[in-house]
């Protein structure tokens, strides 16, 4: 039985209109750890309800920026505070380990510290018009009503993107997580309480797409939706929103490749290939899960790979032993297995993986093996649709042009490596590549002040950096003139 409410609705929590909850199962070992609050449509459309009319009134839009900073500054502080059973609770619900989850929460801090810096420091523009008397201005004001939708891989650290900029630009808004993840963002939006968000502005419903989506994105009272997951979801959510004007942001994955010239360092390539596809079991959005590799050091360099991902240790996040978790869930174990099936199916040779491990002690959790494929090509279903788990894909190259050619083939453009020892190649190559976030030489790495989104179908819009404050407001022009006089231009005329 769930006893204490998950759903914050202007300035109460509740339980679900119907009293319908959802149990959060840890993948590990299939064992339930929670039960919450599923919310309905009713649910949904209150929630959105409450940010319009907290937006609307006024108090919130209209506090000073530098109060508005300060409580993004507390909300840190407390994350802080709250690091260690905050990363419990993500590796609890997402099964990633515990390492991952503390870099996740300081990661978390970072975004908030940000955006606290950045919007203290934002100030209008002044416009030089040719005449003293008028002061032309660009100010920046909260876009309204936000309704902000995060995924189930990184749930804390991506609704944090979005939350942390909307509160520093003076927007209201209803926090959607992953309804398979939910529980890292009920503690957090309790915290945000703490911290002293006001009532209504942060609003919070969990439960499914099917159930909450329509209330939420075909809304007229939304002024902008930001949406981190599938493509196919993502182009429902555009569609629909156009209905009602509002502005959308869609981060929408990725098929990333990381292309390795023969004079790559091999050490650092081998450990950042592996790195790059089978953190977090894979289930990342800008995982490398397409090598693209040199003819000439294919065979050499894909059997190092092979060997190195056989003795990848899998387990529990909270053993220390363990080098990465389980899948987050049994439907998705299942989708993993089907696409490594249609892989063999569709000619790749199998390298290593290709089953869930062996160990009984795993058996009860969603693991599957860290799994290489050789000799593909871009006709594969495998290579070019994002299996989102520990696939890696290998496809080869003979020279620069055909290397930018296959990483630049996908209908995604998320993110990319590039691995060479020549800096003027490396510099050619990734300024060639389509992609919105391009690594040389590392892997994976990303800063709050730097921008983060894709080019082709991984979306539109940005996160993090100066750019994603921008999504969050709107810019109005006031032209001020000081010394007003008639313009003249339907006065009396005197024709004689």
């Amino acid at each position: 039985m769930n006893t204490e409410p998950d759903l914050l609705i202007g300035s109460q929590w509740r339980h679900a209109a119907d009293g319908g909850t959802r149990q959060i199962v840890n993948p590990a070992n299939g064992t339930v750890i929670a039960t919450v609050d599923e919310a309905t449509h009713d649910d949904a459309l209150a929630a959105v309800a409450a940010a319009r009319a907290t937006f609307d009134a006024g108090e919130w839009p209209a506090t000073p920026v530098s109060e508005r900073a300060a409580l993004l500054d507390r909300i840190a502080d407390l994350l802080l505070r709250d690091k260690e059973p905050l990363a419990e609770l993500e590796t609890a619900d997402t099964g990633k380990t515990l390492a991952e989850s503390r870099i996740d929460i300081d990661d978390v801090v970072s975004v908030f510290r940000y955006y606290a810096r950045l919007v203290a420091t934002q100030s209008d523009r002044l416009v030089d018009v040719g005449d003293a008397g008028v002061i032309s201005r660009v100010v920046h004001e909260p876009i309204g009503v936000c309704v902000l939708i995060a995924p189930w891989n990184y749930p804390l650290l991506q609704i944090s993107w979005k939350i942390a900029p909307a509160l520093a630009a003076g927007c209201t808004m209803v926090a959607k997580p992953s309804e398979v993840t939910p529980l890292s963002t009920i503690a957090f939006v309790r915290l945000a309480q703490e911290a002293g968000v006001p009532a209504g502005v942060l609003n919070l419903v969990q439960g499914s797409g099917a159930a909450v989506g329509a209330a939420l994105t075909d809304n007229p009272d939304v002024d902008f939706i930001s949406f981190t997951g599938g493509l196919s979801t993502g182009q429902h959510i555009a569609r629909t929103a156009a209905d009602h004007v509002s502005k959308v942001a869609l981060e929408l994955g990725g098929k990333n490749p990381h292309i390795v010239f023969a004079d790559a360092d091999w050490e650092s390539s081998i450990d950042q290939v592996l790195t790059g596809v089978f953190l977090h079991s894979g289930q990342v959005c800008s995982a490398g899960t397409r090598l693209i590799v040199e003819e000439s050091i294919a065979d050499d360099f894909v059997a190092a790979l092979a060997e190195r991902a056989a003795t990848i240790r899998m387990g529990d996040g909270t053993d220390p032993a363990s080098e990465t978790g389980p899948l987050v869930s049994k439907q998705h174990l299942e989708k993993v297995e089907s696409y490594v099936a249609l892989g063999i199916a569709e000619g790749a040779k199998l390298i290593v993986g290709g089953a869930r491990p062996s160990d009984p002690a795993l058996a009860d959790g969603y693991f599957y093996l860290p799994t290489i494929f050789d000799r593909c090509d871009r006709s594969m279903r495998i290579v070019s649709e994002e299996t989102f788990g520990p696939i890696l894909t290998v496809e080869r190259f003979t020279d620069e042009a055909e290397a930018i050619m296959l990483g630049n083939d996908t209908q995604y453009g998320l993110a990319a490596g590039v691995r060479t020892s020549d800096p003027a190649r490396g510099e050619r190559v990734v300024r060639a590549l389509r992609h919105g976030t391009v690594w040389l030489n590392d892997f994976g790495y990303y800063t709050a002040a730097a921008e983060w989104g894709g080019f082709g179908k991984s979306g539109n819009g940005r996160e993090l950096g100066p750019s994603g404050l921008a999504e969050y407001q709107e810019l109005k022009h006031i032209w001020q003139n000081t010394a007003p006089k008639p313009a003249g231009w339907f006065g009396a005329r005197n024709d004689g």
